[in-house]
């Protein structure tokens, strides 16, 4: 390519000043005519002999004044080109294709190379793809971290235009280039990011312990040595904090505060938070185990803000049924733990002081709206029907809000159609029951405290009053602002606690035979028939729908199936795979079934009557969704399985819906996730 050199810029004008100057004297030359001839033809003797020199010094000097500035230059850019080869900061050329054109030194003394290394930055960095690069789009500059022998860089790639360098020097004028060339700089963040990471480690952690059954531990050992009990336990939860340079008062009888460094709850979190397992070492001849739970709040904007998030950890805690700890931060929440059964409390006194609560706040409103969850099954029905004959004993409207009825409870549904005792509106779509919303109407919410599935989400918004009944373990994702709450984790059903209720709310309450049935059918189904999660409340509860009526007989029909849902469960059953020796995983195909998902279901507790195996689980493809039923009996906390994968549930019960995968993808996915946990320990 033909190159002309021109001059250009201020050298340019200061070159070509003389000759400017010596025009303006020819121009005064010739004025000087029109004043005085003798001085104007001496005038014009000296502007010739000035031009002449002028000229001659011009055209002859030009040559060396143009080799004399590319001299300087090529000096001026070899100056330019040792200060950045010795520059500190680690520097580098590159063409279009990530190629390395040139290097200083800081940058081969950070990778090793040697002087004129020419492959691939690619090679170099991995993680610097060709498409990282800046290319021919409006993108100038792109900055990314790498991680290079131990240490860390932020590494800056800026495209450099070639016919920008051109336009804008300042010397000498040349034709366009082409292309572009790319730098790259290299900053060491390393000792930036220690320093940020040690001061994260100093950090603040706030932290609550309470003990889960310290009324329970206490009576259950001679009461001359329930002083040492408590000695050892405070000695225990002592000795863990301090070991980790932390802090532990005790507030209550059963209640401690801790603060700690981050660091120390790191150690905390590596060995899964062991104070949970040491404590319930402590034993003097108590019959009952000591659990506690652990709430813990850290990355907040102040310490009073950890603290807040401490208290909702350990609320969270309690709710998810103790004996494990939550950990807080503004963006997640971490489970360790949650390994033992819930302890049933013999005492009532909580289920009175609940259901009196919910009576003033059912007197007090003129409408009562019952929702459940999703899909509803026998409990989540037969608790609405439980809380509706409240409303209908304290002479309030009430109305139970489903939207389609599941085959599980469709008989149940049949008791109450075309029947005088019950109004045709009693059952409401989730629309009519936007539509009756007031200022002064009570949602009473059974069975779920998850927002996203319930009934009629958008009711929750609308309404000012919401009390919540639930008896699964609480997540990250529950109903707040609930002008009541009662969730109880150790109870075996919401009908359950329902029936508790109903025995408190008014002396002598009536239940209709068909309501009693569908409570004790509730209770039925989430016991699997008085085998799981039954405690002598439980069965305290069951004898009390008997005596209002519940007959085993009918409800034993409610559950009968047709021969199409029992073939596809007992399929499900026999091509079941078990995987790591201790776990059932198998489909559930029930294509033709209207409700397949329950069937899963049944058959997850099926496969647990299989010889050796801890824990079932059944995949059931319906509606564009896989449905996964997890099932166990005691030694496998299927929840956190669950909980990994989106959903939730019950220590023992739990399942979970997956989007935009198929059921092979889901399969490998929950082996996956089981493979994890076994490894981390968590199982």
């Amino acid at each position: 390519m033909r190159r002309t050199v021109k001059l250009r810029g201020r050298i340019k004008t200061y070159v070509q000043v003389c000759l400017y100057l010596g025009a303006l004297l020819l121009a005064v030359n010739v004025a000087m005519y029109f004043i005085d001839l003798r001085a104007a033809v001496l005038l014009t003797g000296f502007t010739v002999i000035y031009l002449g020199i002028i000229l001659f010094l011009y055209f002859y000097n030009k040559p060396g004044i143009m080799n004399e500035l590319i001299s300087f230059a090529a000096e001026y850019g070899q100056i330019q080109k040792r200060l950045l080869r010795e520059l500190d900061l680690p520097y580098a050329l590159l063409d279009s294709s990530g190629k390395v054109l040139w290097t200083n030194e800081a940058f081969e003394k950070v990778t090793h190379l040697p002087k004129g290394y020419r492959k691939s930055i690619t090679a170099l960095f991995p993680a610097i793809t060709r498409d990282r690069l800046p290319d021919e789009s409006e993108v100038e500059e792109t900055e990314y971290e790498l991680v290079y022998e131990g240490n860390e860089y932020s590494a800056k790639f800026r495209k450099v235009s070639l016919k920008d360098m051109a336009d804008h020097s300042e010397m000498i004028e040349t034709m366009d280039y082409n292309g572009y060339m790319i730098a790259v700089y290299l900053y060491d963040e390393t000792a930036l990011h220690i320093a940020l990471q040690e001061l994260d480690d100093q950090s603040l952690a706030v932290g609550m312990i309470y003990l889960d059954n310290y009324e329970e531990a206490l009576a259950s050992v001679e009461e001359v040595r329930r002083s040492l009990l408590l000695a050892l336990v405070d000695r225990r939860v002592n000795k863990h904090i301090l070991a980790l340079d932390g802090i532990c008062r005790k507030l209550e009888k059963d209640k401690y505060l801790v603060v700690m460094r981050k660091k120390a709850l790191a150690q905390l979190q590596e060995t899964r938070f062991e104070l949970l397992e040491d404590i319930k070492t402590v034993n003097i001849g108590n019959e009952n185990i000591v659990t506690l739970s652990m709430g813990i709040g850290l990355d907040g904007l102040s310490y009073a803000q950890n603290y807040e998030f401490a208290r909702n950890a350990i609320d969270l805690a309690l709710g998810r049924g103790g004996d494990q700890a939550v950990v807080k931060t503004p963006d997640s929440i971490t489970y360790y733990g949650g390994k033992s059964q819930q302890v049933e409390k013999n005492t009532r006194v909580k289920a009175r002081v609940k259901a009196h609560a919910l009576r003033e706040i059912i007197t007090s409103k003129d409408l009562v709206l019952v929702m459940g969850h999703r899909m509803p099954d026998a409990d989540s029905f037969g608790a609405a029907v439980g809380i509706y004959r409240v409303a209908q004993t304290l002479g309030r409207k009430a109305h139970i809000v489903l939207n389609d009825a599941t085959a599980a409870i469709a008989p149940m549904i049949d008791l109450f159609r075309n029947r005088e005792e019950y109004e045709e509106d009693m059952i409401v779509g989730s629309q009519d029951a936007i539509e009756m919303v007031n200022g002064n109407c009570v949602l009473v919410v059974v069975d779920v405290n998850k927002p996203s599935i319930t009934e009629c989400p958008d009711l929750l918004r609308f309404c000012n009053s919401v009390v919540v009944l639930d008896h699964h373990r609480q997540g990250a994702e529950t109903i707040e602002n609930a002008t009541l709450s009662y969730v109880e984790p150790y109870a075996s059903s919401a009908s359950e606690m329902v029936a508790e209720i109903l025995q408190y709310t008014l002396d002598n309450i009536k239940i209709r035979s068909e309501e009693a049935d569908c409570l004790y059918a509730g209770v039925m189904v989430d016991t699997n028939n008085f085998m799981t999660k039954t405690g002598v409340r439980t069965f305290e509860a069951a004898a009390f729908l008997r005596r209002n009526g519940a007959d085993v007989t009918r409800v034993r029909k409610l559950f009968r199936e047709d021969a199409l849902s029992y073939k596809a469960k007992a399929d499900a059953v026999s091509q079941a795979e078990i995987y790591k020796q201790y776990f059932a995983i198998s489909i559930c195909t029930a294509e033709d079934s209207p409700n397949p998902t329950i069937i899963g279901a049944q058959a997850a507790n099926e496969l647990l009557n299989i010889k050796g195996i801890k824990a079932s689980f059944v995949l059931t493809d319906y509606q564009g969704k896989i449905y996964v039923s997890a099932r166990s009996i005691d030694e496998i906390n299927v929840q956190i399985i669950m909980e990994k994968m989106g959903g939730g549930g019950h220590m023992s019960t739990a399942a979970c819906q997956m989007e935009g995968c198929g059921i092979i993808e889901a399969i490998g996915e929950l082996k996956a996730t089981i493979d994890t946990m076994l490894e981390n320990g968590e199982l």
